[in-house]
């Protein structure tokens, strides 16, 4: 199972990558010499921090005030990689509860200035952890109102461990873990997961190029690198560093909770979407988040049963037909197909576990689950399981091929662990009674959960880190006295459960609830006006919402889309059956979660091979005896036209019989295509729809 923090964030960036695209409906609704287990920082044997960090020195008098980009400059700021925000590298303390002159750690913070005149910082925590924010930097901006650029130097960051703060990685055990399998019903199976969390935790420490970050990767280190940028930035003379605009989402609003706690002086105000409540223990927190999985996977599910279109390709009863999937791989694993890049077949298996790694993995948002049904139905109307493996190794970024991990530095499991392990204790005082207590306590929810009880042990590496911490102890609510707080959340939540922000808002002091029913995971930013425009408002205006709770209307997937038939002869004309390709080449996960940079070939469904890649004018795809429906297969080129929002194939046919055939989809949805099939000309048209 994969872990499900970082699969939120692989689909996040890609949702803000997707190529051009149709217009989109919603249907409502290792060895123990490293470092041994020490205490959290939150630990009363620790020092109580003054009001700046201890790592950071006082300015001798006020400096003279100085824009942003002044201060870059003289801090060494240099272009951050393909990116239009600057970076600037700071050494912080490697430990800032106990700062050595020659113990630290380089932090890089990504900054693009304010177009105007600027009210001070905008902070973006994203989300993790492990997740790299130099990486997210453009792509999120993108999605700002220009007056928020306008009006803020906008900041991003890469927390310490992380791509360009250290780049702990280690990809390989992480994805052999991630695809084991984690039930945890009978003896066998617990000393399987048991062998599994340890592998991974000594095997992914045996990749890392440098361990001594390890003791030191806990929020409440990290929140203190993000102080001694602000401090370094008053220190130099900024006008507007005393207080800055903080924004975290999913792990970023633990970062940003933890931030607020131990320096609410400095925030202007905070903003927290898909809220994590930092009171709840991780068992609890993992007992309530596999609870979520579960309850949005049936809810996805029957809103299936009641959208006619999607009911029909899962033969009427959606929820039935995962079932018994599952039930039937629990009982034994299937053989299937796999469409290779060369155009040839390989043999593979499926497993329970890759159904729910799959599955968990394609809950996040409403255009996610809808490739998850069209996935499940070409398996429930065709035996086809190659789409429900496509969405398996998008969520574990392997190769598709090889099925090695591919590298990927904007995202590290290590941190991921080294985090999670010190900002959350499992009691015991060996490696072997934590884990034991781990399964003790998902006993009960192995019993009470039809689906996804295994997402509870995603923390069970932690019992064998080396590095973790044994303190109960959780913070506090946050009150937040004097900050004015947005908690943004969607009902369909499954990675931070709605109820956990619901229970974050109930302590605040000037609280705002803005939710979304059903939704994807992390509301802002992805388009709806309804919580942009509020979070504008409130950045930019200093507007509060009218009200202390805001709903706002959402979907539990995008408007289904029906699967290609498996046989040509189901479709009256040309139009319809290039009209279903189009549909089938636009939902491929390796198309539509496209980085729209790297040249790729996949296999088509049932035979044949399909190219995409960049060029001037946004995309040309080249299709080489491609079957998507037998009797019907394709040879020749694509185009994907951003400017005008245009979409081409120009094929020949041959199968059930011979053609040439040209197909294009305009902007407005309209559909056309021209030229010769079966020995008769075409010219067909279908409008677009209301």
């Amino acid at each position: 199972m994969a872990y499900t923090k970082k699969l939120a964030l692989l689909i996040l960036l890609s949702l803000l990558i997707l190529p051009a695209c149709k217009a989109i409906q919603s249907v409502p609704i290792p060895p123990a010499s490293l470092v041994p287990a020490i205490p959290s920082p939150t630990s009363p044997n620790l020092p109580t921090l003054p009001e700046t960090s201890p790592a950071t020195t006082s300015p001798t008098q006020a400096a003279e005030e100085k824009g942003t980009a002044v201060i870059l400059e003289e801090l060494g700021g240099y272009p951050c990689e393909d990116s239009e925000f600057t970076c600037v590298k700071l050494s912080a303390p490697l430990d800032h509860f106990n700062p050595k002159p020659d113990e630290v750690v380089d932090v890089v913070f990504a900054v693009l200035p304010a177009t105007g005149m600027s009210k001070g910082m905008f902070v973006t925590a994203i989300g993790g952890p492990g997740g790299s924010g130099l990486a997210s930097a453009d792509s999120y901006t993108s999605a700002f109102d220009p007056s928020i650029t306008e009006n803020f130097d906008i900041v991003f960051f890469d927390q310490r461990g992380v791509s360009a703060s250290g780049n702990l990685q280690c990809a390989q055990a992480a994805a052999d873990f991630y695809r084991a399998d984690w039930r945890a019903n009978t003896p066998d199976e617990e000393a399987a997961l048991l062998e599994a969390a340890q592998t991974f935790s000594d095997d992914c420490v045996a990749e890392l190029s440098d361990t001594r970050l390890l003791p030191y990767l806990g929020t409440e280190q990290a929140v203190r690198d993000l102080e001694l940028f602000r401090q370094t930035l008053q220190d130099r003379g900024s006008a507007n560093a005393e207080k800055f605009w903080l924004y975290g989402e999913s792990y970023g609003t633990q970062f940003a909770q933890t931030y607020a706690a131990a320096f609410p002086q400095h925030l202007a105000a905070l903003m927290l979407d898909g809220t994590v409540d930092l009171t709840l223990s991780g068992v609890d927190y993992y007992r309530d988040q596999a609870k979520a999985f579960s309850d949005v996977l049936v809810d996805t599910l029957n809103a299936c049963n009641a959208d006619e279109a999607c009911a029909n390709d899962l033969g009427g009863d959606a929820l039935l037909a995962y079932n018994q999937l599952a039930e039937s791989l629990a009982e034994q694993p299937q053989e299937f197909d796999f469409p290779l890049p060369s155009g040839e077949f390989q043999e593979r298996v499926y497993t329970l576990a890759d159904l729910e790694t799959a599955t968990s993995g394609y809950l996040y948002s409403e255009s996610a689950r809808l490739i998850f049904l069209r996935s499940l139905a070409a398996f429930t109307t065709q035996e086809n399981l190659a789409p429900l493996a496509r969405m398996l190794y998008d969520s574990l970024l392997v190769d598709p091929v090889t099925l090695q991990a591919i590298p990927d530095p904007t995202y590290s499991d290590a941190v991921y662990y080294g985090v999670e392990c010190m900002d959350y204790a499992y009691p015991g005082d060996t490696p072997q009674a934590a884990a034991e207590a781990y399964l003790r306590a998902g006993d009960t929810v192995d019993k009470s959960l039809p689906h996804f009880a295994s997402i509870f042990y995603g923390d069970l590496p932690c019992a064998f880190w080396p590095v973790r911490t044994l303190d109960p102890a959780r913070p506090d609510p946050l009150i937040a006295q004097s900050i004015p707080t947005l908690v943004l959340g969607a009902t369909a939540d499954p990675a931070t459960p709605f109820n956990q922000g619901m229970q974050v808002f109930s302590h605040l002091a000037d609280g705002y609830l803005v939710s979304m029913q059903g939704g994807p995971h992390i509301i802002y930013g992805r388009g709806d006006a309804c919580v942009d425009d509020l979070v504008t408002d409130f950045l930019v205006n200093g507007k509060t919402p009218a009200e202390r709770e805001t709903v706002c209307e959402g979907a539990m997937y995008n408007a289904y889309v029906p699967i290609a038939a498996a046989d040509i002869q189901a479709y009256a004309n040309p139009l319809d059956a290039l009209e279903a390709v189009d549909n089938e080449i636009y939902y491929l996960p390796e198309y539509y979660y496209w980085d729209v940079e790297t040249p790729t070939t996949v296999g088509c469904p049932f035979g044949g091979v399909l190219s995409f890649e960049v060029t001037d004018q946004g995309e040309a795809l080249e299709l080489q005896n491609c079957i998507f429906s037998e009797g019907f297969i394709l040879s020749g080129t694509g185009t994907n036209d951003y400017e005008n929002e245009v979409f081409t194939l120009s094929v020949s046919v041959s199968g059930r019989a011979d053609g040439n055939l040209t197909y294009t989809r305009q902007a407005d949805g309209s559909l056309k295509v021209t030229g010769v099939y079966a020995g008769n000309p075409v010219d067909l048209v279908k409008e677009a729809e209301d």
